[in-house]
């Protein structure tokens, strides 16, 4: 544990303090909003330092009354018993934090092996993350979607967004879900009753927008304009609004059909694909800095899986972490508490060694 690392801390905090409370800074509700998330994600350190202090003085104190009073001798063994856990947890906060923590997320979604079966657990998974939000208080929009026949999806996007500054945002809770997700269980397609194994893909990135620090060539984009379909692939406006941008040396692809005019679809649609590629980026950095950094696996092949949801035994079991639990239907239903604490709690022990 750093003094200087912790005075620098408290010095940032009383200097957001002041600028939050100046009404021109809140004329700007970008930078509002960035000095808010700001603020918040620091609160915990600057709390901690303050207790651990408070902590520190008493226990001097309760020492020098002690040579007077002996009564006070308890008191200050107490005291001294508890500096140690203090200092951990400050120690722990002052661990470098993912910079995106406070960030919102865009998840995609898409359906792999299976079939039909793959779209309509990918339509679970879909509900599974809307009902998380729900339950946190956060926002969840489709930017786009390619419906399945039986009510599913081949391919769906959506931001997921909290409504206020949060240390401890979007992308901190939901940053481990890339990857593939296998599921286990008698599809509605299946007349013999016989359990069957698919996958779906999730990605996750920051939504990062228009901050995303990374410039886009209008000459690497290809634009389509089409109609926004709903399930069985049904039209619902009648006019070309949604976007599909495809950027041409990656092969990324974003669509956006939410909104209600061509001009805000392409514009969100953009937001999108300069968050998407700002991540390949970081990700693409991270991998030079570390060979063996984990990372979202890209294909949807039911042999490469993070986590496998059994219908049979009701369990959950997330791979990297060996996280089982028999839950299987509240996880479905949104409660992912313990199992996403279960993976912040691998990734807090990794930073601080241990």
């Amino acid at each position: 544990m750093s003094a200087p690392a912790v005075d620098a801390v408290l010095a940032e905090h009383a200097e957001l303090e002041l600028r939050l409370a100046d009404p021109e800074v809140h004329a700007d509700a970008a930078t509002a909003r960035k000095l808010g998330r700001r603020y918040s994600e620091i609160g915990p350190v600057v709390a901690a330092a303050r207790e651990l202090a408070a902590a520190r003085e008493d226990e001097a104190a309760a020492r020098e009354l002690a040579a007077e009073d002996p009564s006070f001798a308890t008191e200050a063994a107490e005291l001294a018993a508890r500096l140690p856990a203090l200092e951990q947890r400050l120690a722990e906060l002052l661990v470098p934090r993912d910079p995106h923590d406070g960030d919102d997320v865009v998840l995609e979604v898409k359906s792999g092996e299976g079939g039909e079966e793959s779209a309509l657990f990918a339509g679970d998974l879909v509900r599974m993350y809307a009902r998380y939000a729900e339950r946190r208080g956060w926002t969840t929009e489709i930017l786009g979607a390619v419906p399945s026949d039986l009510g599913g999806y081949k391919d769906i996007t959506l931001s997921v967004r909290s409504r206020t500054p949060e240390a401890a945002g979007v992308w901190a809770a939901l940053k481990f879900e890339g990857g593939v997700h296998r599921v286990q269980r008698v599809p509605v397609t299946e007349s013999q009753g016989r359990v069957h194994t698919s996958a779906a893909g999730v990605l996750v990135y920051p939504d990062t927008g228009e901050d995303a620090a990374v410039e886009v060539d209008e000459n690497d984009l290809r634009v389509d304009v089409f109609r926004s379909s709903g399930h069985g692939g049904q039209s619902v406006n009648t006019t070309d609004s949604a976007v599909r941008i495809t950027h041409l040396p990656t092969g990324i692809v974003v669509s956006c059909q939410n909104e209600r005019s061509q001009l805000q679809n392409r514009a969100r649609a953009m937001e999108v694909l300069r968050s998407r590629l700002q991540a390949l980026a970081e990700a693409e950095a991270a991998a030079q800095a570390s060979a063996d950094r984990r990372s979202q696996i890209r294909t949807v092949d039911r042999s490469e899986r993070i986590r496998t949801y059994n219908y049979p035994e009701s369990r959950i079991s997330d791979h990297r972490v060996g996280y089982k639990a028999h839950n299987l239907s509240a996880v479905l239903d949104g409660d992912l508490d313990d199992l996403l604490a279960a993976l912040v709690a691998a990734e807090r022990a990794e930073a601080v060694g241990t």
